[in-house]
C-alpha cells in the first residue's frame, strides 16, 4: 500500500529535473547573458573608424545641413514669397534654389568621398561579392534617381510646390510606385554601393547618418507639406 502511494505521488509531482527553465516571454531580454556576446565583428568595425577626424566631422556637417537648409528656405519662401519677389519670378528663384541645392549636394558627395579615403579599409569587406553588391546598389540608386528627376522635372524635383508651381497630377508612376521618396533612397543607395565597393566601414556610418538625415525630412516634409 505504501509503495503505490509513493508511486502516486511521483506521478503527480511536476517533472522539473530533466528540463531546463524557460525563459520568461515577457522578460525573456533581461534572462541574456550579454557578457558572453561575441563583440569580435563589432570591435573590429570600429577600429577602423576615426570618430574625432576632421575630415569625417565635415562630412556629417554637409550630410546633416543639406535637408535642414532646403526645408528652411522652401518654408521661408512659401510663407513670405521673398524669392520670388527678389528673383522677379517664382520660376527663376526655384531654379536658383535648385543649382544651390545641386551644388551643396555635390559637396555633400564630395566630402564623403574624403572623409572615406582618409581612414582604413576594413578587409573583411573586401571581396568580390560586396564589391559587385555596391555596383548594383550603385545602379539602382541611380536608376531612382534620374527617373524621378525625369518623373517630377526640374521644378518639380527642387521644390516648386514650394514657391507655387503645382503639377497637373500626381506622379503615380515609376520610380514612385516602388517608394514614395526615390530620389532620398536612391541617393541613399548610392552612398551605400560607395561604401561597399570602397570597403569602408566609415562610408557605412556616413551613410546610415544620411539615411537618418532623410527619414527626418521626410517626417518633416509629409507632415507640413504646402500641398497638404
Amino acid at each position: 500500500m505504501s509503495d503505490s502511494n509513493a508511486d502516486a505521488e511521483r506521478n503527480d509531482s511536476p517533472a522539473t529535473d530533466n528540463h531546463p527553465a524557460l525563459l520568461d516571454c515577457c522578460g525573456g531580454l533581461n534572462n541574456v547573458d550579454y557578457s558572453k556576446m561575441d563583440l569580435t565583428l563589432l570591435e573590429a568595425f570600429l577600429k577602423h573608424i576615426h570618430v574625432y577626424d576632421s575630415r569625417l566631422c565635415i562630412a556629417v556637417i554637409a550630410i546633416l545641413f543639406n535637408p535642414l537648409f532646403w526645408n528652411v528656405v522652401a518654408r521661408w519662401e512659401h510663407r513670405t514669397r521673398r524669392l520670388s519677389g527678389l528673383f522677379g519670378s517664382p520660376y527663376l528663384a526655384c531654379c536658383c534654389l535648385g543649382f544651390v541645392i545641386i551644388l551643396l549636394n555635390i559637396y555633400r558627395s564630395h566630402s564623403m568621398t574624403v572623409a572615406m579615403k582618409a581612414q582604413a579599409r576594413w578587409e573583411v569587406m573586401e571581396r568580390t561579392e560586396v564589391f559587385y553588391a555596391g555596383i548594383g546598389l550603385m545602379v539602382f540608386g541611380t536608376l531612382l534617381v534620374v527617373s524621378s528627376f525625369l518623373a517630377l522635372g526640374f521644378t518639380g524635383t527642387f521644390l516648386g510646390d514650394y514657391f507655387g508651381i503645382l503639377m497637373d497630377e500626381k506622379v503615380t508612376g515609376f520610380p514612385f510606385n516602388i517608394t514614395e521618396n526615390p530620389m532620398y533612397w536612391g541617393s541613399t543607395a548610392n552612398y551605400l554601393g560607395l561604401a561597399l565597393i570602397g570597403a569602408s566601414p566609415v562610408g557605412l556610418v556616413l551613410t546610415a547618418i544620411v539615411a537618418l538625415a532623410y527619414k527626418v525630412a521626410i517626417s518633416f516634409e509629409g507632415s507640413k507639406s504646402p500641398n497638404i
